[in-house]
């Protein structure tokens, strides 16, 4: 028996099982759900959110929005309506002095101190230890091109910041690309805030690789939603051309989360299946949707429909080792390192280099749990290589530490339909998926 994870449980032991098979209902996408509240806060008219993400994130991105005077209201369980505060520019907020503490929370720490250098008001930006490890210098000097008043409180380049009131125009902007896409993401979702430039169309232009394209992309369809429409180059140049301001769409859905399905895709597969995940398919617009094209180039068996993805293991029934660049997933990649520990042959992950300023450096975390089963793994700047132990066995009993991030003990949780296992404070699955192991529960046999 799996019992559910808690956020002050030390640990959680999981026997080995033998197979996997159901139907799961995914919950809300974090990177959606927190881009919603964000632009349903700055648009015009109220916005009525369905299926909202409930997790440590979207808790966070909820009471940074509330303490800035913006008024949300939850209708009934995963449903809440949102009054944005769109009007007149500079922008401004209802509360124009507030100390925000952001947990953890890249995807509103970033986009938040984009929209607050502009929001002509005195904030205080801070979060968790590893938030505050975690760089945004290359945001900072962005913003700081066109006028923002934005000072370090601790190392440079690095949170808790300090914002003041400044006088802002633009007509172009200038953003590193290479370290996180949240970068690109805040900037683009403060590009409808701007002041712009008489005569000038407001544009951002970003130097070095685009890592995590994807993301970029979910950023621009939903900005779309909210009637912003932005044009773009090559994704080196980015224009929003029109003065175009927030509008609220009325009503949106929050598809499900395509990360969290890769846990489930992946047990299908390695656990015979087939298991049959609900909330994304054709339709889906999150970049991580394509981990299930990964599956199948290890052979696994997947169907889809508008809204499903169904995975089972390969007819074949050897899962093959496949050599991938992981620039359009970064965070499901994670997923398939573990996987790897099931496929024949070595395994290598490329174009991760990202997965170092997540919620722990994930490579290192990665390749020491994964060594810890008994896989040869080889860890470099921007990939991961992984061969299972040479007689096909994982080692039994490992313990798995997850430093305090959500993703490591959801990955690992796979490795008991080989071994069992104790994952160390499970209770961090809170950040964006609280019941994870209760559903994880649900699929899996002994």
């Amino acid at each position: 028996m799996i019992l559910p994870a808690k956020h002050d449980m030390k640990f959680l032991d999981l026997p080995v099982v033998k197979s996997a098979e159901g139907v799961v209902r995914l919950p809300g996408s974090k990177s959606i759900s927190n881009r919603i509240l964000l632009l349903a806060a700055l648009a015009n008219g109220v916005t009525h959110i369905r299926n909202l993400l409930a997790s440590d994130d979207t808790a966070r991105m909820l009471d940074a929005l509330q303490t800035l005077g913006v008024t949300i209201v939850q209708i009934d369980g995963s449903d809440y309506r949102v009054q944005g505060i769109g009007g007149q520019l500079p922008l401004r907020f209802p509360v124009n002095e507030a100390d925000l503490f952001l947990g953890n929370a890249g995807t509103v720490f970033r986009p938040l101190t984009a929209v607050l250098a502009l929001a002509q008001g005195r904030y205080r930006l801070s979060g968790t230890s590893r938030m505050h490890e975690r760089p945004i210098g290359d945001l900072v000097d962005a913003l700081r091109q066109v006028g923002a008043d934005i000072t370090y409180l601790g190392e440079e380049g690095f949170p808790p910041l300090q914002i003041q009131p400044a006088r802002i125009r633009i007509s172009a902007i200038t953003v590193k690309g290479d370290v996180s896409s949240q970068f690109l993401t805040g900037l683009l979702m403060a590009l409808p805030l701007f002041v712009p430039v008489e005569g000038e169309t407001p544009a951002i232009t970003v130097t070095g690789e685009l890592i995590s394209r994807p993301y970029i992309e979910l950023t621009i369809a939903l900005m779309g939603r909210f009637g912003v429409h932005v044009e773009h180059e090559g994704w080196r140049h980015f224009a929003l051309p029109g003065g175009q301001r927030y509008c609220s769409p009325g009503e949106i859905f929050v598809e499900g989360d395509a990360s969290s399905a890769s846990y489930f895709l992946a047990a299908g597969v390695v656990g015979t299946g087939p298991v049959r995940v609900e909330g994304i398919g054709h339709g889906s617009l999150q970049g991580d949707i394509r981990f299930a094209e990964a599956l199948e180039k290890m052979g696994a068996c997947i169907r889809r429909g508008y809204d499903w993805i169904e995975a089972g293991a390969p007819e074949s029934g050897d899962l093959r080792a496949i050599d991938l660049d992981c620039n359009h997933i970064p965070d499901a990649a994670m997923t398939l390192a573990v996987v790897a520990l099931f496929a024949k042959g070595t395994t290598t992950l490329r174009n991760i280099a990202s997965w170092r300023v997540k919620e722990t450096d994930r490579l290192a975390a990665m390749a020491r749990e994964l060594r810890k089963f008994g896989a040869v793994v080889e860890e470099g700047p921007d990939f991961l290589r992984v061969t299972p132990p040479p007689d096909g066995n994982l080692a039994a009993h490992a313990i798995v530490d997850t430093y305090d991030d959500h993703r490591m003990a959801m990955c690992f949780s796979l490795a008991s339909l080989g071994v069992p296992l104790r994952i160390n404070d499970p209770g961090c699955v809170t950040k964006t998926f609280p019941d994870y192991f209760e559903k994880f529960a649900a699929i899996v046999r002994a």
